[in-house]
Parts: structure tokens; sequence; C-alpha cells
């Protein structure tokens, strides 16, 4: 074991390579990383990261840089799981979410990462290790594509190796929705993995309206089509919509999965390690998934998630989009049909160009 001597936080703005939209965030024109290097007392490096959709990360950074090394001075970094609760508590009556859970989140992702570096394992193996290969799919964010701009982006996905599409819905029009399912399903054909993502854009009413008008088009599943403060809303969408659901990826800590995954809001809980508290309580909700015999899939940081699917005997879908990210890691996942390949490298593996980064540094 090694005691904690320096936490250097990292904020970046990266520019995204075109806008993207979705039904509630409208254009995204980049995307913020923030990263933590934490190092030990034997010079080992650990890092982490998460990242927001163009704001927010100031405050990220602010917890990182005035909070964190003040809670952290002089502990042993193998302690995870007590560094995870002391630093919880620590921040919980200003924090309990938001910033501050986004900051906890790239620090224990730090933590694991030195760990299983010093084992010399890669973080799926040192999870438990159930499988380096992990079916994948390509999250589009893609609403206001015009439909051959739609298919020409899903004929490149398949080219990349993806088996396995989300695409998003949430226009004006639920009709409008429909045709584009309607004519993905058909680019596609049948039994091919498709999802759709309404990013909370719906009541629950119309989420049901929607789901039952999707019904035709074999969805894997529908993605967050209502606001994630209303478990019980989801729990109706699940009854009465007659699809699959997956949620999760505004969702903080497993508290808030248990509740969902006990209301039966949920069909495939959908955690985000970089928003959810980290590697600590992402395994736990996979585990507790694991416990209802429920799917677990995921949202975001396809590079450090991959590693927590491998691990997992319970894992569906890995969901993989670039946010830019990928120019500034050494080696961006590897996908060959259909399955994305956790690497073999002591910790998570990615290796982040500093110095390019820093001539994005926010």
């Amino acid at each position: 074991m090694a005691r904690i001597t320096s936490i250097e936080p990292g904020f970046y703005r990266i520019p995204l390579p075109e806008v993207l939209t979705d039904s509630m965030h409208g254009e995204m024109r980049a995307f913020e990383l923030n990263t933590v290097r934490l190092r030990d007392a034997d010079g080992a490096e650990g890092v982490g990261y998460t990242f927001t959709v163009g704001r927010n990360g100031a405050a990220i950074d602010a917890v990182l840089t005035r909070e964190f090394p003040e809670i952290m001075a002089g502990e042993e970094a193998d302690h995870i799981e007590r560094l995870w609760q002391k630093a919880w508590w620590a921040t919980h009556y200003g924090g309990r979410g938001g910033p501050t859970v986004l900051a906890l989140s790239a620090f224990d992702m730090a933590l694991w990462d030195l760990k299983s570096k010093r084992a010399g394992l890669p973080l799926w193996n040192y999870l438990g290790g159930f499988d380096p290969k992990v079916p994948c799919y390509a999250g589009g964010i893609d609403l206001d594509l015009p439909l051959d701009k739609l298919l020409k982006q899903t004929d490149g996905n398949l080219a990349k190796g993806f088996r396995a599409i989300k695409m998003k819905v949430g226009r004006k029009r639920l009709s409008e929705d429909v045709a584009r399912v309607k004519a993905m399903r058909e680019h596609l054909g049948e039994g091919f993995p498709l999802m759709v993502d309404a990013n909370m854009k719906w009541t629950v009413d119309e989420a049901i309206r929607a789901a039952r008008a999707f019904q035709p088009y074999d969805l894997t599943w529908v993605e967050e089509p209502t606001i994630p403060d209303d478990p019980a809303g989801h729990a109706r969408i699940v009854r009465e919509g007659g699809l699959p659901i997956a949620v999760g990826e505004n969702l903080r800590t497993h508290w808030e999965f248990k509740q969902y995954i006990a209301m039966g809001a949920v069909t495939y809980p959908e955690p985000d390690v970089t928003n959810c508290g980290g590697v600590t309580p992402f395994m736990k909700i996979a585990h507790l998934a694991e416990a209802f015999n429920m799917p677990v899939t995921t949202h975001g940081a396809h590079d450090v998630t991959v590693h927590l699917l491998a691990a997992c005997p319970n894992r569906s879908f890995l969901e993989a989009h670039g946010f830019g990210l990928e120019r500034y890691i050494a080696e961006p996942l590897a996908i060959e049909e259909g399955f994305a390949l956790a690497p073999d490298r002591p910790g998570h593996g990615i290796d982040f160009d500093w110095a390019g980064l820093e001539r994005i540094k926010a």
C-alpha cells in the first residue's frame, strides 16, 4: 500500500467534429473533460475522468481542486471503499449529486486505475474477469439528421464493426419518429438490435403512446422516455408501453438505482461510471441488477466501461460513441464484429495525450 501524495485535476473543452443534437439538451458544440491524475508515495499514477455536454465543468474542477486534496490528505490509496464513503459524506451537504458526484466519479476511477496497475492486471480482470469481448452498439446523437444522412451514418457505423445501433427520437411529431424508426428497421433488417433514446422528452402518457407505436419495429429498448425524477412514471411506462425501458444515465449512486429496480421502473439499468459515483457504485449497481435477474447496460465513457461490463456476467450492450475524446487517447476502443475488446494493459489502459489536451485547456 502507498499513501496518496498528489491529486492533480485537469479541465479541458473538446470541440466536437460536428454539432450534435438531442431532444432536450439542444445543440452540443463541445464536451467538457475533467480529469484527475492521482499519485502515490511510490510514484505510481492512476487516472480518472468525467465529462459534461458543455456546462458545469468548472464546478467539477472546483470540487476536485478545492475539496479532494484536503479530504484525502495522507490517505492510503488502496482503501477505496473507505475513501468513497469519506468523500461522499464530507461533500454530502453541499453535494449529493450534480458536479460533486461527477468529481467523486473521476476520483474513484483514478483509485481503481492505480490499484489495478499496482496489481499488474487490466481493470476488467482485477474486478473479477468474466469476458473481455463485450457486445456493443453505436449510439448516434442524430435527432435532427435528415433521414438520408441518418441512414448514411448507420452504414458508416456498420463499416466500423458495429452490429447494434441506437438512434434518437423525440421529434415534435410522434409520426416523424415512427417513420424514422420504420425506415431504420427496414434498412437494418429483421432481428438486428435497434434501440431508441428519447432523452427524457415525453410525459408518461406520451411515452406510453410512443412505446405502443414503436411495437411493430422490434426495439431492444426505449431509453429515457421521461424525466429521471419520476420512477413511478417509469414503472407505468414499463407496464403499459409494452417495450423494455433503459434508464440510468441521469441517476446518481446505487441508492437511486435501487428505487428504480425495486419499483419495476426499469428493464435495462444503465449506469454511467463518470456520474454514478465511479467504479465502486457502478459494480454495486451491476450486481444489484444481477440479483434481480436483470441485464445491465451502460452510458458513456466506453473506454473505461468496457472493463466494467467485461467483469459482469449479466452485461448486455456497451454504448460506444465518439465525443472527440479518441483524438486524445493513444489506443481508442477496438470494435470487431459487434464486440468491444477490453484491453489487456494494466489498469484501464487509457493513455491520454496530455500535451495535446493542454492546448484545449478550459
